[in-house]
């Protein structure tokens, strides 16, 4: 088995703690950033995280098939974390800037600087997530990696969620529109040096087979060709989710139908040769994945356990500002929730060789439910409850991400294994994809519950009224995805033997591709 060594790890852990400097920032902080101090409506702010993540659908994908054509001394995915990263940088520091403009001015500004921050975090997180999959072929040692990576992440959202309220009020003095940017412009620069650590210490060791059929401009056009398919899914979701009304309800019946029919031709005609011949590269790669179970199963419990934890997360500030009446405390609520994350994510790799991964997350989700679902008891004031139900279910919650990356790649084994072919950047941009769909969608859903129950975070006057819907998402709301992922993860047909087996001969295979010219020059 290749062992990866420590600092090899390390560095790799500092790349997610950078990105988690944004993503843990914007999932717990943007919200009430938007609604609080820049001035958008609840109602407009949910429209805003929505609309982004149609954009995700498509850059996401496009981004993992550029890594995976991607050819460097630096290897495929490293070069990207390089270049993304003072894009990144930039935007979010743009996002949390506050500009003298109009009420409409300043929608479309969030518009713009919201897109420009998810698109840099994809052309860096894309690949980012993809080098765990060729760091190393064994799928224990990714397990190893992913605890790393993770409580890298928890400890860049540490330094994030726990100290933003703390220095906005420091840099801002009373303003906060000014605190926000200034702490922007001290995490930013953080960003860029964990970032500089990550692509300096790491190495890609997995050299795929490269397919000679096609080329990276064929691809790309065929998949703009077909982007109505990926597009009509998200918008007719995103409709029916917002309006919920008979006529998006309709709309969204009538595309899944339309995408099912269409999906089952695709497959049907791969059973054809003369019809699987005629297949795209991009064509040839929906239907490796549409036919993969491990990774449509990962598909589905990305999507929930980012919408179990983003809605906890979303509603944190909210909850802490009125709920319990201390803004300032939600930090130190976060401190103590993301040091148990660290801990959490840390234990995983332990567990998951005691317990097997599959059992581990039935075990971690169905736990962190109950536990999170106890919120719905704890009278108004209740700190210390609060605490400890919510490191309680914090500690399993952490395993949720460290688990499913590392399934992942044990998905792309599965489907390199399965097909003969390998398109790691492809599944790690779906998975990434559906996290980043049910961030928005878990921040959206906050906002679209709060906006139900009257509030308006320039009124005072509609605290009151909503302080129910809060109590909610922290309690049941959330807790109904982490009951919906325990019982779809059950599904889930890798077991440690199979990876074992499917690893060992995927070793073998590539052994012998890279003897096979020397024999044949002998």
């Amino acid at each position: 088995m290749h062992k990866l060594p420590y600092f090899e790890k390390a560095g790799y852990a500092m790349g997610d703690a950078a990105a988690n400097l944004v993503w843990r920032g914007a999932l717990a902080y943007l919200a009430v950033f938007y609604t609080d101090t820049f001035g958008l409506t609840a109602s407009a702010a949910a429209m805003l995280f929505l609309v982004v993540r149609l954009s995700d659908g498509v850059t996401d994908i496009i981004m993992g098939m550029i890594g995976d054509r991607t050819h460097t001394k630096w290897g495929k995915f490293r070069p990207w974390i390089l270049w993304s990263t003072p894009f990144l940088a930039l935007f979010m520091v743009l996002c949390f800037t506050t500009p003298n403009f109009s009420d409409s001015n300043k929608l479309i500004y969030a518009y713009v600087t919201y897109i420009g921050l998810t698109l840099a975090y994809t052309v860096n997180n894309v690949p980012y997530s993809a080098l765990m999959g060729v760091m190393t072929p064994s799928d224990t040692e990714r397990t190893s990696l992913s605890s790393f990576r993770f409580a890298g992440a928890f400890a860049g959202g540490l330094l994030v969620m726990g100290f933003l309220p703390d220095l906005v009020a420091y840099f801002g003095e009373g303003n906060d529109s000014v605190g926000y940017q200034q702490t922007m412009y001290l995490f930013a620069a953080l960003l860029i040096v964990l970032m500089l650590i990550t692509f300096a210490s790491t190495k890609e060791r997995i050299i795929p087979k490269v397919d000679q059929s096609s080329n990276l401009k064929t691809e790309l056009g065929d998949l703009f060709k077909n982007l109505p398919f990926i597009i009509l899914p998200l918008l007719s979701t995103t409709l029916f989710f917002y309006y919920r009304d008979f006529y998006s309800g309709l709309f969204f019946f009538i595309v899944m139908i339309a995408m099912w029919l269409i999906v089952k031709k695709l497959i049907k005609n791969t059973t054809n040769c003369v019809k699987a011949s005629t297949l795209s590269g991009t064509q040839r790669d929906m239907v490796d994945l549409l036919t993969n179970k491990p990774w449509l199963i990962l598909l589905g419990m990305g999507f929930l356990t980012m919408m179990f934890n983003g809605i906890k997360y979303g509603v944190i500030a909210y909850y802490f500002k009125y709920h319990v009446g201390d803004e300032l405390m939600a930090g130190t609520y976060f401190i103590a929730l993301l040091i148990v994350s660290i801990l959490g994510a840390l234990a995983t790799g332990y567990l998951s060789r005691e317990l097997g991964k599959r059992k581990l997350f039935i075990l971690s989700l169905t736990l962190s439910g109950i536990l999170t679902a106890g919120f719905y008891w704890i009278p108004q004031g209740d700190v210390t409850s609060i605490f400890i139900l919510g490191c309680g279910a914090e500690f399993f919650a952490a395993m949720m991400p460290t688990l499913f990356f590392s399934m992942l790649g044990d998905s792309a084994d599965y489907s390199e294994w399965k097909n003969g072919r390998r398109a790691t950047g492809l599944i790690y941009s779906a998975g990434t994809f559906v996290q980043k769909t049910g961030g928005g969608f878990a921040g959206a859903l906050v906002l679209v519950v709060l906006a139900s129950y009257g509030y308006d975070g320039m009124d005072i006057n509609t605290i009151n009224g909503a302080l129910a819907g809060m109590q909610l998402l922290m309690s049941w709301i959330p807790a109904a995805f982490a009951f919906a992922g325990a019982l779809l993860i059950m599904f889930y047909p890798l077991t440690c033997a199979t990876n074992q087996q499917i690893g060992n001969e995927l070793i073998a295979r590539r052994a012998t591709l890279i003897n096979a010219p020397i024999l044949a020059s002998k």
